[in-house]
């Protein structure tokens, strides 16, 4: 039902920069059922401080796949499911350019987590994840790697679904479907 995603990339901006790693963890509602992670060939040359934000350096990503050669099955495993990550529309906006360049049209319903512990734990000091997983107690191993964010974001996913994230899941991909059309 769910794929909790989160990705690297070259650089903050869609423009010119590509997807360094990608992760995705399907969740049925209840639990995480499974997850898919690759490390991906850029095409360029990663800059010296992503490197030192992620750890991923252009040797590691020298024998990765393209994201040509990765992007049926990352498509096949967003497709029918609610894309959810921790500032969806960073993470959204690359993978549906991503997919784009190579044929595949990702259009799916999304959820932020940003949004949702808005409204479900306002006060907070903090919505950045490492912050929020810290104030909440969750452990968040690997820090701006793509499976170490993503397995802390499915965690507060969990944490917010416990809270009664439903009816504002249900309520934002409403809005979403209405603009859509």
């Amino acid at each position: 039902m769910y794929a909790i995603v989160d990705i690297e990339t070259t650089g903050g901006f869609i423009s010119g920069n590509h997807i360094t790693e990608i992760a995705i963890l399907m969740h049925d509602g209840y639990k995480v059922t499974s997850h898919y992670q690759t490390l991906v060939n850029p095409g360029r040359s990663i800059p010296s401080y992503i490197t030192g934000l992620t750890g991923i350096s252009n040797a590691m990503v020298a024998s990765a796949p393209d994201f040509e050669e990765v992007a049926e099955e990352i498509y096949s495993h967003l497709q029918d499911r609610i894309f959810v990550a921790h500032n969806v529309n960073f993470d959204f906006q690359f993978v549906r350019q991503e997919l784009s360049r190579f044929g595949w049209n990702l259009n799916c319903d999304k959820i932020c987590t940003i949004s949702l512990s808005r409204k479900l734990f306002p006060g907070q000091p903090s919505y950045s994840l490492g912050k929020l997983c810290a104030n909440m107690g969750i452990e968040l191993e690997d820090r701006h790697r793509a499976y170490g964010d993503a397995k802390a974001t499915s965690i507060l996913f969990d944490r917010l679904l416990e809270a009664g994230a439903d009816e504002y899941i249900f309520r934002q991909i409403g809005k979403q479907r209405k603009f859509q059309q």
